[in-house]
């Protein structure tokens, strides 16, 4: 509480006064307010206590410097009436807010509109106090390559020093190997960069960022084709592959990799990911998917009894051969229900799918 609290009570004593005092006497009346401002921080210093005396403005900062710096000894009373004061202060606050645009966004993140929370950065950006690689190190990678590829070799190297090493090495990673050779070069140059350039240039990245019109979508047009054929008929999904292999080919060669259906277990899931797939899976309706896969699909169903204890496989054996003909219509929807288990694993990150050009 104190440490959200003390700044803005302190930029109150470190303002503007009238009063210009070095000799001190008794009594916290006697004191300028940027004095009193200097003995609180010196006293919570030497208690461990570090404020975060950034969120002040740099105006604030540097009269509060100067005043550490010319203050000497103070008595012990003046010390008492000083805290009193400050502490009375702090009590008679009831509610603080973060201050600034920028603070309200971080307290309203994920309330606002995109096009509300877009317009609100642009202004924001605008303000000295607002710290632009705040905004730039929280983004996704996914954000930032496209500015990564655009921007100067000297830029990206900026960027990649402020942002974490694992989402450094993730963007370097996605680069042409060329244009990484050289920002990776380039990062070992920046020792000498001044402060300043380095916030104009996070200024000028985030205006960047911000000028991107808001996405009506969170993913992609191909993940969103893709999840809809998923749970397709596989006679829908046929036809609509084709048609957009004669309309657009890598627009659908692209789609058919997000696809995941009953036909992509053998390559898409890890043999030791089947039992835990399987405690997810109603045991009839596995029954159904396994005796309905017929041609391409049987190798589907042999992987997941190959990759069970063969106990159960052999009993699940003995089911499908009870169960008898089992309607095209009946697997289908069973199988569908796997599939379904499946993509609701992995998205919960319990399970992970295997791309189709790994080994």
């Amino acid at each position: 509480m104190v440490n959200a609290i003390a700044p803005m009570a302190l930029g109150n004593l470190a303002g503007p006064d009238n009063v210009n005092e070095t000799s001190l006497t008794p009594g916290a009346g006697r004191l300028s307010r940027r004095q009193k401002a200097a003995i609180i921080v010196r006293l919570l210093s030497s208690e461990g206590l570090k404020l975060p005396l950034s969120e002040l403005s740099e105006d604030h900062q540097t009269a509060l410097a100067e005043q550490v710096a010319e203050l000497r000894l103070i008595d012990r009373d003046t010390l008492v009436s000083v805290v009193e004061e400050f502490c009375e202060a702090l009590e008679a606050v009831g509610l603080a807010f973060p201050g600034g645009l920028d603070g309200a966004l971080s307290l309203l993140d994920g309330q606002l509109s995109p096009a509300a929370s877009t317009r609100l950065r642009r202004l924001a950006s605008g303000s000295s106090r607002a710290d632009p690689w705040e905004r730039i190190t929280g983004l996704s990678t996914d954000l930032l390559l496209p500015v990564l590829e655009e921007e100067s070799t000297e830029v990206g190297a900026v960027m990649l020093s402020k942002l974490s090493v694992a989402k450094a090495a993730e963007l370097l990673g996605r680069l042409p190997g060329e244009k990484a050779r050289r920002v990776a070069y380039a990062v070992s140059l920046t020792g000498n960069v001044a402060p300043e350039t380095v916030q104009r240039i996070g200024q000028a990245l985030a205006s960047q960022l911000d000028a991107q019109p808001a996405k009506a979508f969170d993913t992609g047009p191909v993940e969103r084709v893709g999840a809809i054929l998923n749970y397709s008929a596989s006679a829908t999904r046929d036809a609509v592959l084709k048609g957009l292999e004669e309309e657009d080919l890598a627009f659908a060669e692209e789609v058919k990799k997000a696809i995941f259906t009953f036909a992509n277990i053998p390559t898409r899931i890890d043999p030791r990911d089947i039992p835990k797939i399987l405690r997810n899976v109603d045991q009839a309706r596995l029954v159904v998917a396994l005796a309905g896969a017929k041609g391409a699909l049987e190798a589907s169903a042999e992987f997941v009894l190959t990759n069970m204890s063969q106990r159960m496989a052999q009993s699940l054996r003995d089911e499908m051969s009870n169960l008898g003909k089992v309607k095209d219509k009946d697997a289908e929807e069973a199988m569908g229900e796997i599939v379904g288990a499946i993509r609701a694993m992995e998205a919960a990150g319990e399970i992970f799918l295997v791309a189709e050009d790994d080994d």
